[in-house]
């Protein structure tokens, strides 16, 4: 079965600017969210889009599946979606030997900050940043589908 296996931080610098690799401007939207903990969502990141499929979370590890799907198709379906949509800039940080994702919000989302690492299992070590804060992995706040029904507009 396939699994993502991610930490959340907030950051508490803009020093994560200085080791960007890549980024990414994304769009994404929730066809389906319950509060079992299960998703459907619509991604379309650049050129590419993704229909992604996650199953609840047990610690820090839940099931996901990833298709690449039609740029015009995701178009589509994103009308589909809850809104708002969540809509990010996605930054490929290096740092520490690991590659971390670095998602800055915009819209109803906008001074939102959270970096993000995925690891190979819960156990696995790692070293955080000095621009990496308070862990929010287990707050369901900070999960992007929580983020359509809960904007960080409302609640920072």
């Amino acid at each position: 079965m396939a699994q993502e296996i991610e930490r959340k931080f907030l950051t508490v610098s803009e020093e994560w600017k200085k080791k960007v690799v890549r980024a990414t401007t994304m769009k994404q939207g929730y066809l389906s969210s319950d509060p079992a903990g299960n998703t459907v969502r619509v991604r379309i990141a650049g050129e590419a889009a993704y229909l992604t499929i996650k199953g609840r979370s047990e610690g820090f590890t839940r099931p996901e599946f990833e298709y690449s799907i039609p740029v015009e198709d995701a178009y589509d379906m994103i009308e589909l979606c809850k809104k708002p949509l969540v809509e990010k800039t996605r930054y490929l940080v290096s740092e520490f030997g690991k590659t971390w994702e670095v998602d800055v919000f915009d819209g109803a989302n906008e001074g939102l900050v959270v970096a993000e690492i995925e690891l190979e299992s819960e156990g696995e070590e790692f070293t955080l940043p000095g621009w990496a804060g308070k862990e929010v992995s287990s707050d369901p706040r900070y999960y992007n589908s929580s983020l359509i029904g809960n904007p960080f507009s409302r609640w920072r």
